[in-house]
């Protein structure tokens, strides 16, 4: 089948690659003619002679048409290892080469002969992205397919959606249940892959004006944030079902993380940063995939013919492992990092190898260049003692790009690493780009750049992204990387870093980058500057799109809220009031943006002096949200965080209820989540109310540990937890801690928090109650 050039109108230049058309034929007619001279020559004189001469003008005509079909095939349409080029893309001769890395027709998964294939062309997993397996030696095909328990799922949400998300946890399968329910349903749909970020709108021009085709967005997060997917493209794209589709995969840690926007503010309307993202997951169909495998599917995988051995190696693995996971080589390749730190391994390689890890987690999408990862790595290098001096660079990075699996990989918790684990494998041969080399620890090559390997990045007891790393990355990015990191380390609750990177966006003129700037200044501390920024931006809203627009209201709940925290809630209030209105009538009442409203006009009712009507208010606001959402979801449990605490109850009651809280947000939550050491913190401080102010000072020396340990020991949150711990010791008559307790708070924050902030206003009216030294 012949799929439509995505160029028709480029002509005869852009159909040879960029060639002079006049070149090309003049070409192609010399080496005919010269052929044809040979072969003349040939048939004039004796038999042995003519024969002789025919063989060799035979080799010559096919040496010179075969540079002629050069001559004329389009530069940059055809990578080894592409759907049916023939090759095998683990040989040496393939190592770094591939489509080239860009935006436009050069960017997508393309034949030989520079086409978007067909779904039934894709005959090889890794030309979707999906992990090589970890004991596969060059060349050697992907292991049998093993159904999943959520294929028939899949296959349903296919059949009712032209836009379906698969979330999982890194090597999961996600991608091969994808690539594989795909073949099967859309064997003839273009297959368009855009092979970087910047492939995306070539990708999304291409999949649209074909009447049957497949966008496949593995690793749906690299085509988000700064000028990546939005909603209206997305609409562009995804037609009816079966026809134009939107397949796409993505980890359950980015899968929360979008979707979990406002986690630090859980009652605060969508932010314009994750509201772009939050339209985008909206429209998908979303199927969860298990890391662990069932039994029915390990009894699949087990009774599969003809038998694999590399299965059969993944099942005896154990169930604290997921098939999957093991044939990629997950644990083996973590075990392999972390021992190349020791000394005389390869520690420059780990180092490598971290730089490239923390880059992804600090929100940096796409690969790593190799000059930035030689400046980033030298931090990660263990200190230099009397053992041997790290390998040089091009060796560390050849060994992180190609390393084998450790033979001892870790064990899953409950089983032996000698029980059934299978044996050290040699390195999987490289796959498809655009990671010409993923049998490693980081996928991708010198022109391209490197990648790391995705199971690292939530590799257990993984430290905070370091400030080197940080700062170094921030001097090195383009404005719109400094958006995404920025955007990351807000909903991280990392505000003073997001600041940073987001000064760096706004000065760039990246859309959006002055909106979040100003939020996050204030969360670090300074809401009289982010509501001055957020009054500019507001006017700037209401002027170029009216004052009921949804992204002018977002304006007006921020604007509302730090007015608030600068200390004024009867204004905040009012303004509260004045939105809550206007949000039920432009939006809908039960839009999370009016319940968000409705949130914030209670809590500044009940912080201007209002309690009892705050709780009234809080009543019905929960009554409205159990309807419209799940009792589990985050902002339900915040509402009844501030029910209770604004509503004057039975103390043994309120316990109860309180206890029952704290439970519900563990599970749903986590302990490290703002929410649920918020609740701790409530707990804490009617501890001290009812008068047990050992227990309070205890609970809120916890929270303050907590607090510090998640969101730094300069987050306003972390400094009103030392606040409040100093208020119970000075209680429980303990002044001469206390007073230790606030000065070194004053000397912390005062230079981090903006003059006048409430924060240090109550430190020194605390000092100033307690007794003379």
């Amino acid at each position: 089948m012949l799929l439509r050039r995505n160029d028709p109108a480029r002509g005869a230049a852009a159909r040879s690659g960029g060639r002079p058309a006049g070149a090309v034929i003049g070409a192609a007619v010399l080496a005919s003619a010269l052929a044809l001279a040979f072969l003349w020559a040939g048939g004039a004189g004796s038999g042995g002679a003519r024969a002789a001469g025919i063989a060799g003008g035979a080799t010559v005509l096919t040496a010179l048409l075969g540079l002629a079909a050069r001559l004329l095939r389009p530069r940059g349409t055809a990578h080894p290892g592409a759907p049916g080029s023939g090759r095998r893309p683990g040989s040496r001769s393939d190592a770094g080469r591939g489509p080239r890395s860009g935006s436009g027709a050069d960017g997508l998964l393309r034949t030989p002969g520079g086409r978007i294939p067909p779904l039934r062309r894709v005959d090889r997993p890794e030309q979707a992205g999906v992990h090589p397996a970890g004991a596969g030696r060059s060349g050697e095909p992907a292991p049998a397919y093993v159904r999943r328990d959520a294929e028939p799922r899949l296959r349903e949400a296919l059949g009712r959606s032209g836009f379906v998300l698969l979330v999982g946890e890194s090597t999961a399968g996600s991608s091969r249940l994808a690539y594989e329910v795909a073949r099967s349903l859309y064997p003839r749909h273009a297959f368009v892959r855009p092979l970087t970020r910047a492939a995306l709108p070539e990708a999304l021009r291409a999949a649209a004006r074909r009447r049957r085709s497949v966008l496949w967005l593995d690793d749906l997060d690299d085509f988000l944030g700064a000028g990546g997917l939005t909603a209206a493209l997305l609409a562009g794209v995804a037609a009816a079902p079966g026809r134009r589709i939107v397949l796409a995969t993505l980890r359950t840690q980015e899968f929360r993380r979008f979707h979990a926007h406002e986690k630090g503010r859980l009652t605060g309307c969508d932010r314009d940063a994750w509201r772009i993202q939050r339209e985008v997951l909206e429209r998908a169909e979303v199927v969860r995939l298990a890391l662990q495998w069932s039994a029915a599917e390990r009894h699949r995988a087990a009774a599969g013919r003809p038998y694999d051995p590399r299965i059969g190696e993944a099942l005896l693995a154990g169930e604290g492992f997921g098939v999957a996971e093991v044939l990629a080589a997950g644990p083996e390749r973590l075990a392999a990092w972390q021992e190349a730190r020791a000394p005389g391994a390869h520690p420059r390689g780990a180092a490598l190898v971290s730089a490239a890890v923390d880059c992804r987690r600090a929100g940096l999408r796409g690969p790593v260049g190799e000059d930035l990862l030689r400046a980033l790595h030298r931090p990660y290098l263990p200190a230099q003692g009397a053992g041997p001096l790290p390998e040089p660079f091009s060796d560390a990075l050849d060994w992180a790009v190609h390393a084998a699996p450790a033979a001892d990989p870790p064990s899953p918790a409950g089983h032996s690493a000698a029980a059934g684990r299978p044996a050290a494998r040699p390195a999987p041969a490289p796959a498809p780009a655009p990671a010409p080399s993923p049998g490693g620890l980081l996928a991708g090559d010198r022109a391209r750049g490197y990648t790391a390997f995705g199971y690292l990045l939530t590799a257990p007891g993984a430290e905070p992204v370091p400030d080197h790393l940080w700062r170094t990355l921030l001097t090195r990015v383009t404005a719109e990387q400094a958006y995404d990191l920025g955007l990351l380390a807000h909903q991280e609750g990392h505000p003073r870093r997001a600041a940073e990177a987001l000064t760096r966006a706004a000065l760039g003129r990246v859309p959006g980058a002055d909106f979040l700037l100003a939020l996050a200044l204030g969360d670090a501390g300074r809401p009289y500057r982010a509501a001055a920024d957020l009054t500019g931006i507001l006017r700037r809203r209401e002027d170029r799109l009216g004052p009921r627009h949804p992204d002018t209201l977002a304006a007006r709940h921020q604007l509302a809220f730090f007015t608030g925290e600068a200390g004024n809630p009867h204004a905040a209030a009012a303004r509260f009031a004045a939105l809550a209105a206007d949000a039920a009538s432009v939006l809908g009442p039960d839009h999370p943006d009016t319940l968000a409203a409705r949130h914030a006009l209670a809590h500044s009712t009940g912080e201007a002096g209002a309690p009892a009507e705050a709780a009234r208010q809080l009543a019905r606001l929960l009554t409205d949200r159990l309807r419209a959402q799940h009792p589990d979801d985050p902002r339900v449990l915040a509402t009844r965080r501030g029910l209770l605490w604004y509503r004057a109850d039975d103390p043994a009651r309120a316990a109860a209820e309180w206890a029952e809280l704290l439970a519900d947000t563990l599970r749903c939550l986590g302990p490290d989540d703002p929410h649920t050491l918020a609740v701790r913190g409530s707990r804490a401080a009617l501890a001290a109310r009812a008068g047990r102010t050992d227990e309070a000072a205890d609970a809120w020396e916890s929270v303050t540990a907590d607090r510090a340990r998640v969101m730094g020991p300069a987050h306003p949150h972390t400094v009103h937890a030392r606040l409040e711990w100093a208020r119970a010791l000075a209680d429980s008559g303990r002044p001469g801690p206390a007073r230790a307790l606030l000065t070194r708070t004053l000397g912390d924050a005062g230079t981090l928090l903006e003059p006048g902030h409430r924060h240090l206003r109550r430190a020194r009216e605390l000092l100033a109650e307690l007794p003379p030294a």
